[in-house]
């Protein structure tokens, strides 16, 4: 029987799709290949990756969210789960909630569904994947996921079919298979009803990337100058380095493989100081090993950039999976008063601006920057706009010139910024290490020698015009949400809903962590009566340090959850709400 046609889902609704099964059976391919197709048919989408805990193989899901407007979360539920086998897959029931009119596709042989997809009511239909599979010879079940995924979300069959020829790297005979296996897909789709497919368009816009947040924090790395990284493999952090290889060579640079963290930490300081701008990635536990490294690009003053790609904690913790938890240990966790700077993307996009930012910050501050990126902005792959250039008040590295009269490599500047010598430059040999020292370079123990230098670290962060991009501010009304990088996104579209709903609230979203600043930030809660602050940490790590640094508004509201699952803006409007209407309550009372 065939489906009777629907109407297109309204613009801004968009359709979220999973596609789930063991390792090996190409839920990854197929989850790429449908965010290529969308984009070739004029749509926006997000595909985050989850995998479960093992190094190798074990079950894994793609999850994806279309639509025509731009994408920075995740909607609260799946319309599609799509299951090539159902081995372990009920380890993502808590990643991919269902509701009433969802539809579960699974294989005939492949067992019976989890109960636990059925509980919200959700469809069922079951039908032979592999044996339809093992009927086109040299065919993948993943293609023939990929046509019906498609095909329900209204993908145009030439999007489809260019984004696997795009693809494809093996003979041809395997193509024409598989070809093959895609349109068998497509047509299995038409006997499934209950989605709404998406508008599409049959020409693909200009100007638009599909990119992670890895991809886009290397791709600013290199706008802002760096040639030269020095890195240790960690997830979720390597994807941004195997990008970074090939594209430094492209540009004169080069990219080191180290033995640990401490040794590319260390390696980059060397670089820095030798004149070259250059960069490291890690995740939590490396940006742990490498704190007595970042203490001396303090001390020296010699400008590194560390991203640091976040995941679950402590320790090992959860490897693949997202959290905002080194926020404290980032603005704080180095030992003796070490002032750097620490920068936040908003998103996927942002990654581009603000990690190249960071560069020129820290190449015109002569400081140490940390950019806080984490897991579900680093592997997760987007539809975006391509990123414009934007001002971004970063800058250069100012440097002497040989043979300075009386050259001070520390001397006290009014902005505490003092020019530095690229080694070899004739008559301009200083000392560069962790020891206190003078104006001069000589160490020295003397108090007066470590409070001026003290002074001059922390004035020269202080007193930098960042411009606006310290944070978005957006909205108008007497309350107020705070967010800090990846929670941008699923708080902005909470906000949207809740103005939906008559409720208006200011958005903040924080950029530039640290130094924190406080008169813009004051500007920007001008006749705020109450604020919320929204992360994902267990701690509520950015408003203990919100209240640390800043007067806020009344009595602080706080909505915090840990990792593994993302913020969706379902839970956080409701919590808006619930917290906006209770602080309005509470004035009435007094």
């Amino acid at each position: 029987m065939k489906r009777p046609s629907s109407p297109p889902k309204p613009p801004g609704t968009g359709l979220s799709i999973a596609i789930a099964g063991s390792g090996g059976s190409g839920v990854m391919t197929a989850g790429n290949l449908l965010l290529d197709a969308a984009a070739r048919a004029g749509l926006y989408g997000l595909m985050v990756r989850t995998s479960g805990p093992q190094i190798r193989g074990g079950e894994a899901a793609a999850l994806l969210r279309l639509g025509t407007t731009p994408l920075e979360s995740l909607d609260d539920s799946f319309d599609l789960l799509l299951a090539i086998d159902w081995q372990n897959v009920h380890r993502f029931a808590d990643e991919i909630p269902l509701h009433a009119g969802s539809v579960v596709i699974g294989d005939a042989d492949g067992g019976e569904v989890p109960p636990v997809f059925l509980a919200s009511g959700a469809q069922s239909v079951v039908l032979p994947l592999k044996k339809m599979t093992k009927g086109m010879p040299g065919s993948w079940i993943n293609m023939l996921a990929l046509g019906l995924a498609g095909a329900l979300a209204g993908l145009p069959a030439a999007a489809l079919e260019a984004a696997v020829r795009r693809s494809w790297k093996r003979p041809e005979a395997s193509l024409a298979a598989n070809i093959k296996a895609l349109h068998e897909g497509m047509a299995a789709a038409a006997d499934i009803r209950g989605l709404a497919p998406l508008r599409t368009s049959t020409a693909q816009p200009l100007g638009r990337w599909t990119v992670s947040g890895n991809e886009a924090a290397g791709y600013g790395a290199l706008r802002g100058g760096v040639r030269f990284v020095a890195a240790y493999p960690i997830t979720p952090a390597t994807e941004l380095l195997e990008w970074m290889a090939p594209a430094l060579a492209k540009v004169g640079g080069s990219l080191l493989q180290a033995e640990d963290e401490l040794a590319s930490v260390n390696m980059i300081i060397g670089a820095s100081y030798g004149g070259v701008p250059s960069l490291t990635a890690t995740a939590g536990p490396g940006l742990a090993l490498m704190t007595e490294g970042i203490g001396l690009a303090v001390a020296a003053e010699v400008p590194i950039v560390v991203v640091d790609v976040m995941r679950g904690g402590p320790s090992t913790g959860i490897p693949a999976k997202s959290e905002q938890s080194d926020l404290s240990f980032a603005v704080s966790g180095l030992h003796g008063d070490a002032p750097r700077l620490v920068l936040a993307p908003a998103s996927i996009s942002d990654c581009v601006a603000t990690t190249q930012w960071a560069v020129e910050l820290a190449e015109a501050l002569q400081a140490p920057a940390i950019v806080l990126s984490d897991q579900f902005m680093g592997q997760s792959r987007a539809i975006i706009d391509k990123p414009t250039a934007v001002p971004t008040k970063g800058g250069t590295r100012l440097t002497v010139e040989a043979n300075t009269p009386d050259y001070k490599r520390y001397r006290d500047t009014p902005s505490g910024v003092s020019p530095m010598a690229i080694p070899g430059t004739p008559g301009t040999v200083y000392t560069a290490d962790g020891l206190e020292h003078t104006e001069g370079a000589i160490p020295s123990s003397q108090s007066r020698d470590h409070r001026l230098q003290l002074d001059k670290r922390e004035r020269k962060l202080l007193m930098h015009d960042y411009g606006r991009r310290w944070a978005d501010v957006e909205g108008l009304g007497d309350v107020a949400v705070i967010t800090f990088g990846s929670s941008s996104g699923p708080v902005r579209e909470a906000i949207r809903r809740a103005a939906a709903r008559g409720v208006a609230v200011r958005f903040v979203g924080l950029r530039l962590l640290a130094p924190l600043r406080q008169e813009a930030f004051d500007r920007a809660l001008a006749g705020v009566r109450h604020v919320m602050v929204i992360e994902q940490n267990h701690g509520a790590q950015l408003l203990r340090y919100l209240r640390a640094m800043v007067d806020l508004p009344s009595k602080p509201a706080s909505f915090h959850r840990p990792g593994p699952l993302p913020l969706r803006p379902g839970e956080v409007c409701e919590a808006i709400l619930e917290w906006a209407g209770h602080a309005v309550a509470q004035e009435e009372l007094v």
